[in-house]
């Protein structure tokens, strides 16, 4: 407890034994010993017998001087290390010195911790000495660590990776949430919320101001982007930055060769919608790519990669078609439409990309532009001509029927070409958006074939669900059930264990609107086996328990939520050729 005082020259308990040990007069060995290592002050000699009188003990005396003395050491060494004296770390370094023997006992620890603190290059024997000692480095400040970890990126990493585990769990808790909405999703958030995160605040204080340690923290994110194809490495990627943006850390933002780029596309993401002028901007840097400097494209397409700009691209694609629509124009002659597109191409490469390490911009399918869109277009028309027709006066009505197959060219796209993939699932949830059933009942059976299975990947079956709160009433229509779960949902969710879980999720909201043949026939097809894991089996535990309280009690009614998501259909004069809505 008391090691590192012979150092000093200071007397320990083993120097007070000795001499008791030694000594013939021990109460005299005793005064002397108390002389030579007491405070030593004069006048104080004189004092300490009335505090004898009051009984109050030496130690809690000398203790109290102790702790005070110590505070206003560490608020010294606070006041020295902000100082402006150019001999400031000297100081403090020479304190470190004196003070260093005794940083293991527990009284002086603090002191030491102080003084290493403030010294922004701590001598590299006393850092090992620090890591050496599990206790000593436990306790140390962050301000320290940096300078280890600076130079050990294992230590590092083992810091770093429980909070890169929490990350992605927190976010797959949220896709899983038991509340399904379309107002409170996995999207709803604003980007500075997310960024009070705590594992993001963590992360912004163990970097600091260390370009060192940050380009450790990316090139971890790298790398489990490549082992895992998470994207939500790629959201942490881009969070990283602007929580150092927001709190101005200019050493890192003005180094990263991605911050101007992440704080536009930030902006877009706050209002989901990438306006014309930022359009501009976002083309300005993707353009501005020098030769030579073709690396950043990999850090711009992890960005990219994250799923809130893709939400925010793919939406924004949405929109400026609705506008193309009402203004009568093609896809293709659209500058904004064409720079979407090739931003959701780049995000989309970029596993390919940062594995490859062939940096270069995915070359976009125009096809995509003059073949896809067009053939998405006339799913619209069709719809169209069909509300149309059902408006006429009966002597006027043909025999037309609401089409249940879908061109060709739409299907082949959103399984071969995961831009046109991810614009066509966005395009599903739009028609979830309005409520159009007989549209929804012809596109989801289309969605059980899309490239890499994006159609059952957690986040649009998050998306998906959340929408469908809209068609409440609908799932007592057989016709509605049987896109929903047999066409679409059922098609793999035995191959598919997070597909169960959304089939579930999606049950347990909507179990009192499905028919009662219906239900009973879902719950014993979504049974889960035995190797099922805890979460799916917790859902049908909950579901069954549903049904047994609904046979008891009966439901009642519920209203639809109001829906205000920012994203109005765009109307235009109706003519028989031109759809209303997209």
């Amino acid at each position: 407890m008391f090691a590192g005082l012979p150092e000093l020259g200071i007397s320990n308990g083993e120097d007070l034994k000795e001499t008791l040990t030694n000594c013939t007069e021990p109460l005299k060995a005793i005064d002397q010993f108390q002389m030579e290592n007491g405070i030593l002050l004069p006048t104080l000699q004189s004092a300490l017998p009335f505090l004898d009188l009051h009984g109050t003990p030496r130690l809690e005396f000398h203790q109290s001087v102790f702790d005070e003395l110590r505070d206003k050491l560490m608020e010294r060494v606070a006041v020295i290390a902000e100082g402006k004296e150019e001999d400031r770390y000297v100081k403090l370094e020479e304190l470190l010195e004196k003070s260093f023997p005794l940083v293991k006992m527990p009284s002086i620890q603090p002191v030491v911790m102080q003084v290493l603190k403030h010294l922004p290059k701590v001598p590299e024997k006393k850092l090992k000495q620090v890591m050496a000692e599990k206790e000593l480095y436990k306790v140390c400040a962050v301000e320290v660590k940096r300078q280890i970890w600076q130079d050990n990126q294992a230590l590092f990493g083992d810091e770093v990776s429980p909070l890169l585990k929490q990350y992605i769990v927190e976010k797959e808790a949220a896709l899983f949430s038991n509340d399904l909405s379309i107002l409170h999703n996995f999207f709803s958030s604003s980007p500075k919320t997310r960024r009070q995160g705590e594992v993001v605040l963590k992360l912004t204080q163990m970097i600091g101001k260390n370009v060192k340690l940050y380009d450790m923290v990316l090139q971890f994110l790298r790398t489990l982007f490549l082992r895992t194809r998470n994207v939500h490495y790629c959201t942490l990627r881009a969070e990283l930055l602007m929580s150092l943006h927001d709190l101005d850390v200019s050493e890192i933002c003005s180094v990263d060769p991605c911050h101007k780029f992440s704080w536009c596309l930030d902006a877009c993401i706050r209002e989901k919608f990438v306006d014309a002028k930022r359009a501009r901007e976002l083309q300005g840097f993707l353009d501005g790519v020098k030769k030579g400097q073709e690396q950043v494209l990999g850090d711009l397409s992890m960005i990219l990669c994250d799923p809130f700009a893709c939400n925010t691209l793919v939406l924004s694609t949405v929109r400026n078609l609705q506008e193309l629509l009402s203004q009568d124009a093609l896809p293709r002659d659209s500058p904004d439409l064409l720079l979407l597109l090739r931003m959701l191409s780049l995000g989309q490469g970029a596993w390919d990309m940062i594995d490859s390490q062939v940096f270069k911009e995915p070359r976009m399918d125009l096809e995509v532009v003059t073949r896809f869109l067009p053939a998405m277009m006339s799913i619209v028309v069709d719809d169209y001509t069909f509300t149309v027709e059902q408006k006429l006066p009966s002597e006027e009505k043909t025999s037309l029927t609401y089409p249940n197959t879908l061109p060709d060219t739409f299907s082949k796209y959103i399984l071969e070409n995961r831009v046109a993939c991810e614009i066509g699932l966005y395009y599903v949830l739009h028609i979830a958006k309005l409520r159009n059933k007989n549209a929804l009942q012809r596109l989801l059976p289309a969605l059980v074939d899309t490239y890499n299975d994006m159609a059952f990947g957690d986040i649009f079956l998050h998306l998906l669900t959340g929408h469908l709160t809209l068609l409440s009433d609908e799932f007592g229509s057989e016709e509605f059930c049987t896109a929903v779960f047999e066409n679409f949902l059922l098609t793999s969710f035995s191959s598919k264990e997070n597909v169960h879980r959304h089939a579930l999720r999606l049950l347990n909201h909507q179990h009192q609107k499905v028919l009662p043949s219906y239900i009973e026939t879902l719950k014993k097809t979504l049974e889960p086996p035995k190797q099922s894991s805890e979460p799916v089996k917790e859902l049908y535990t909950m579901l069954k328990e549903k049904l047994e309280a609904s046979k008891k009690s009966p439901p009642e009614p519920e209203e639809a939520p109001s829906l205000d998501l920012g994203l109005h259909p765009v109307t235009v004069p109706p003519t028989p050729s031109t759809p209303t809505t997209l």
